[in-house]
């Protein structure tokens, strides 16, 4: 019985490449050109990713024009400079328009009419100076708006026998009549004691505060001396108190 037919091998040209029954050549040398292109154009696009945020983000080194760059010696200068203290400033402020004097005892006595006790021989009133003082600061607004500096001598005159307060001008401020009338009028109404059982001695005082008021900037320059005879001139001191 005969067999199948036996096949026939075709002998290889030299030179030539051995073909495969499935397909013609090898499929991995065909596939290595495209991954080293694909390698060299990821590289390509990170190197143009990469290179632009490099510049964006550099420190610039550029000066301005005219403007010297400073060295460290000369910025560690700077910042060794002490500052200014807050009292300098402090002091450049303007200065109060009111400022009091201390409280003084004018007289005292047991009787209106008879208070021939000079401050020195007087009790001190706590309560009344402080009551004194506090109507004065309150009652700024009721000085004169001179274009000079001035002063009003405010006399407060206490009578514990009819509880009453009474304050009038003295004669040792330099403003007087109308306007230190309008002040001290404003004070009378602004003073007040809240108890009367203040220690005392006598029966009537008089006490007195001088308030200094400043004129605008510039106005605090004193006037030239007028020329005198020669005679001292006498001291003014507060007026006596009335008690009325």
């Amino acid at each position: 019985m005969a067999g199948p037919p036996s096949r026939h091998s075709f002998p290889s040209v030299p030179g030539e490449p051995r073909v495969r029954r499935l397909g013609v050549g090898s499929s991995s040398s065909g596939d290595r050109p495209l991954r080293a292109q694909v390698i060299v154009a990821l590289v390509c696009a990170a190197m143009l990713i990469a290179v632009p945020l490099y510049l964006w983000r550099k420190p610039s080194t550029r000066t301005t024009p005219g403007q010297p760059v400073a060295s460290g010696s000369s910025s560690a200068g700077a910042q060794a400079l002490p500052k200014a203290p807050a009292a300098a400033a402090a002091s450049a402020a303007a200065p109060p328009r009111l400022t009091l004097g201390a409280v003084q005892k004018v007289r005292c006595g047991a009787t209106p009419s008879a208070t021939q006790n000079e401050g020195t021989l007087c009790d001190t009133l706590g309560p009344f100076e402080e009551a004194l003082k506090k109507a004065v600061l309150s009652s700024e607004d009721c000085a004169p708006k001179a274009k000079v500096k001035g002063s009003i001598n405010y006399v407060l005159t206490v009578d514990f026998v009819h509880k009453k307060l009474h304050v009038f001008p003295g004669a040792s401020g330099d403003w007087h009549g109308k306007v230190a009338r309008r002040a001290t009028t404003c004070v009378n109404n602004a003073v007040k004691i809240a108890d009367w059982n203040v220690p005392h001695q006598y029966r009537y005082y008089a006490i007195a505060v001088l308030a200094t008021y400043a004129g605008p900037p510039g106005s605090d320059i004193p006037p030239a001396a007028p020329a005198t005879s020669g005679a001292p001139p006498a001291p003014a001191g507060p007026s006596l108190p009335t008690f009325e």
